[in-house]
């Protein structure tokens, strides 16, 4: 075991912050919208500190079938371009929300009428969207 003073001459790696130009959102936002996402928005919570995450973005899916098929290109596609797979997702069983945590970003695709109950976008008010769109 390493006395407490190697911990002082130990360099402290620099974050890196995420922005909307970040390459996984980017990549995220763009597997949507090649899966024929509606409606897709992404909210930026940085300046909130209850948020558990830098970014949520946010779509809507016609069918469950789509829903389940944007969420899976999602994760191919952040797996495949970023390296990158998700700490936890849930509710692919039923495919009326699909959450995908990756930790700093978490995606939602939801059934329109989930979204529109849930009303994510109006919990977080407070963080700037943006819409995404073709």
């Amino acid at each position: 075991m390493e006395p407490l003073s190697v911990l002082k001459t130990r360099e402290k790696s620099a974050i890196t912050r995420l922005t909307r130009n970040s390459k996984i959102v980017k990549t995220i936002v763009q597997a949507i919208l090649d899966k024929k996402g509606e409606k897709v928005i992404s909210l930026d919570l940085r300046k909130i500190p209850e948020a558990a995450a830098d970014f949520f973005i946010v779509c809507e899916a016609s069918s469950t079938t789509q829903v389940k098929a944007i969420s899976d290109y999602v994760e191919d596609q952040v797996k495949k371009l970023c390296g990158e797979m998700p700490y936890k997702h849930e509710g692919k069983t039923l495919a009326q929300w699909v959450l995908i945590d990756y930790v700093n970003v978490v995606v939602h695709v939801m059934h329109p009428e989930s979204r529109k109950f849930y009303q994510l976008e109006e919990m977080w008010s407070d963080a700037p969207q943006q819409l995404h769109d073709l």
